[in-house]
């Protein structure tokens, strides 16, 4: 190696070390609108903060006009309604799929879980007799496993179709 190259090596190898480590990306910033109060909502929002989002809970008396101005459609629609990077995420979706959809950015209006499936993050216990999905703090059953339902996550087109985006 001449010495012109390495004296050019060694300088760049020195800026290299030099320099300023890369900025470390801010977590996906997550925002639950939900009825108030609603547990299996907060959980939900805890399970995703657990999983790289940062969660901010908005709470709203009228859950209709949020998921209208958002355009979720009626036939997709669950408790809570969260918005992140653009997106609308309906239901207890699982942070595995709103990473996906974060990364790919489809064309769409947002994902979606309808209705309030047993075993989804944030309904792992729960009363099946609440309306608004609420959380049980004891298991009357006795039985120490929650329960799972199957579902899917669905990805809401900007028509307002959906395909199915992940089975869980």
């Amino acid at each position: 190696m001449s010495r012109f190259s390495l004296l050019a090596f060694s300088l760049i190898s020195s800026l290299a070390l030099a320099a300023p480590p890369a900025p470390v990306a801010e977590p996906p910033l997550v925002e639950i609108h939900m009825p108030s109060p609603c547990l299996a909502c907060i959980d939900w929002g805890s399970y995703l903060a657990d999983n790289g989002f940062k969660v901010r809970y908005v709470e709203s008396r009228d859950m209709a006009a949020v998921k209208k101005r958002l355009k979720v459609p009626k036939e997709v629609e669950s408790v809570h309604t969260a918005v992140v990077r653009g997106y609308f995420v309906e239901g207890h979706a699982y942070a595995e799929d709103i990473h996906e959809l974060l990364r790919d950015k489809p064309k769409a209006r947002g994902i979606a879980v309808p209705g309030l499936p047993i075993g989804a993050p944030g309904r792992e216990y729960s009363n099946p007799t609440c309306e608004t999905a609420c959380t049980t703090l004891d298991n009357t059953t006795g039985e120490k496993a929650p329960k799972r339902e199957l579902f899917d996550t669905l990805l809401v087109l900007p028509d307002g179709k959906t395909k199915t985006w992940a089975r869980h």
